[in-house]
């Protein structure tokens, strides 16, 4: 199972993660950790990324879920997935590439997508605001915050996903996560 934390920054992603998965035991990916140093300093000067700047990280991120649906392991990776097309990608369910729709579908046929959970962690601007506002050693901008959120698509429909209100303390989180997964 592979459970993507996924919402706005400051939506608490990386802290539920890490929480979750030392209680779980399973791997933990940060997905900020992987952008490039041209993205990181675009947010940095509060320059909101688009789709060329995501697309080639999103891929990188496809490929270690890739990575570990092969190998059987239960991980978790905090993204913030903000558009369905990007959530797509990660899942393989889209190619950024020139693969043919053929190949996506074999590929979701190995399990990719079905194996997939997103945890959407969601809350208030205010709460989300005030926690950027108190966040130290970050590259990204409480600037962008509202451009995020202007990107946002929420999942909806046929997409794996669960709501969770971040209003809660971490530890009720993760616990209600947990009761999702049984």
């Amino acid at each position: 199972m592979i459970l993507i934390l996924m919402g706005v920054s400051g939506s608490g992603k990386t802290a539920v993660g890490s929480y979750l998965a030392n209680k779980l035991g399973w791997k933990f990916y940060d997905a900020d950790d992987y952008h490039p140093k041209e993205n990181k300093e675009k947010m940095v000067n509060g320059i909101p990324l688009d789709d060329e700047d995501r697309i080639p990280w999103l891929c990188t991120l496809h490929e270690i879920l890739m990575r570990e649906i092969s190998l059987g392991e239960n991980m978790i990776l905090a993204c913030s997935s903000l558009k369905r097309m990007y959530r797509r990608i990660l899942t393989g369910e889209q190619s950024a590439t020139n693969r043919t729709l053929r190949e996506n579908q074999e590929r979701s046929q190995l399990g990719c997508s079905k194996n997939i959970l997103f945890v959407y962690l969601h809350g208030p601007i205010q709460l989300i605001t005030k926690r950027l506002d108190s966040r130290k050693g970050h590259f990204m901008s409480p600037s962008l915050l509202q451009s995020q959120f202007a990107t946002l698509e929420p999942p909806e429909g046929t997409e794996n996903f669960i709501n969770i209100s971040i209003e809660n303390s971490i530890s009720e989180i993760v616990t209600e996560i947990e009761r999702h997964l049984g």
